[in-house]
């Protein structure tokens, strides 16, 4: 089983990563949360835990890690803090420690900050983040969805390197799109938009 860190996986988000991680049969999850009461909720769920704050020094946090997915935020308080320098220091611990794959969230619009009418500074933070793991050395995949709902997943997206349009997509299909390019011969390298759609996750992520 490949041990795979989750940052934010107290998150909305996040928590639906590892339950997804849980059921799989190759990978163990590994949250990565900041409070102790945080990580006391997922030992009771039988989930082992890594303490460590993006705003402090987590170069040691992906030591005996296989693979990392980023899926922690700031909610537009410390975008610099943490989604962009936060997210550079846990690329680097993951580059560091032979992370053999480095799964981002990111969101539509990071491609071109400067045209987005709202969210610039967050936006920004994570085009400098994208662009930071893209020249890092370490194999990536950079996930950017349209809006997150909180509705069901469909289990099917509509996925391309630019879709020209705005849409929304659940965080559940967001989650097992970021769960289903954790292996190595899926969208190696790639960058990619995803809102809802029509196609199945897995289908989406070979073609890309």
């Amino acid at each position: 089983m490949e041990k795979i860190l989750v940052a934010g996986a107290h998150g909305t988000t996040g928590k639906k990563i590892i339950s997804i991680l849980k059921g799989s049969d190759k990978y163990e999850p590994i949250a990565m949360v900041r409070k102790e009461e945080q990580a006391s909720n997922f030992k009771s769920e039988g989930v082992k835990t890594v303490l460590a704050d993006l705003e402090g020094d987590i170069s040691n946090s992906t030591k005996g890690i296989d693979r990392v997915i980023f899926a922690a935020g700031s909610g537009g308080k410390k975008v610099k803090e943490v989604d962009q320098e936060g997210a550079k220091k846990l690329m680097d611990s993951s580059k560091k420690n032979g992370v053999k794959k480095f799964v981002m969230l990111s969101s539509m619009g990071a491609d071109n900050p400067d045209e987005a009418e709202d969210l610039k500074e967050y936006l920004k933070a994570k085009h400098n983040a994208d662009e930071y793991l893209k020249q890092l050395g370490i194999e990536y995949t950079i996930i950017r969805p349209g809006s997150l709902t909180n509705e069901d997943g469909k289990g099917k997206i509509n996925l391309d390197s630019k879709l020209n349009k705005r849409g929304e997509i659940s965080r559940r299909d967001v989650a097992e799109t970021l769960v289903g390019s954790l292996e190595d011969n899926i969208a190696k390298n790639k960058t990619f938009e995803i809102l809802e759609g029509e196609t199945y996750i897995k289908a989406a992520l070979e073609k890309i």
